[in-house]
């Protein structure tokens, strides 16, 4: 897979779980990817696949997490060494993915297929799942708030027009309160923009 071109506040991750499937002499193997932001997210998922397939013999993951600064883990669960978790986790390398859990779960068909085999059969069934999964692109966020009297409203809203801020949380009393996250590289003009209009504070 060629790299993509991100922009240094990008990353890539999955938006949802997807599913993939390889078979090879007997043994079955099913790989579920999915979007995460810690490694309790993974345990859980990790939980109810270990439930559900509750009769299979292995249950490998790998992760990558936070884009600001990565972490990366693999498991083997009890497969020879780097010949389970290692592969998975080279398909979301591969792919560029942060924010991302990946499971596969194997049903021994009776016959062993090598480490060749299971490196080749845990890669596929990884990669399976990524592309049934819909790959997004996700921006590094800073939060900012807005302070202002009704008599800006028009202005603020241009501002969130041009930069093309989603509105998090908004509260209208007798003041306004807009909470928005900023991508980090248009952070520093959005600062300067807001500046430039009276009787509007800024929380960031």
């Amino acid at each position: 897979m060629e790299d993509r071109e991100l922009e240094w506040d990008e990353y890539l991750t999955l938006s949802r779980e997807g599913q993939g499937l390889y078979s090879e002499k007997g043994s079955k193997f099913i790989g579920y990817a999915f979007p995460i932001r810690n490694e309790e997210d993974l345990k859980g998922r990790l939980e109810e696949l270990r439930k559900e397939h509750h009769k299979a013999r292995h249950h490998c993951f790998a992760l990558r997490i936070h884009p600001e600064d990565p972490y990366q883990r693999a498991n083997d669960d009890g497969e020879p060494g780097h010949s389970a978790g290692t592969p998975i986790l080279h398909q979301i390398l591969s792919h560029q993915l942060m924010n991302v859990g990946i499971v596969v779960v194997r049903y021994f068909g009776g016959t062993k297929l090598g480490v060749s085999g299971l490196i080749r059969a845990y890669g596929d069934a990884a990669r399976e799942a990524i592309s049934n999964s819909l790959i997004v692109k996700e921006f590094l966020l800073d939060p900012i708030e807005l302070t202002f009297g009704y008599p800006q409203m028009n202005e603020v809203m241009r501002i969130v027009s041009d930069f093309g801020l989603i509105i998090e949380n908004q509260e209208h009393t007798e003041i306004c309160r807009y909470s928005f996250g900023v991508r980090r590289s248009i952070k520093a003009k959005l600062l300067e923009r807001v500046a430039s209009l009276r009787s509007v504070d800024v929380t960031n």
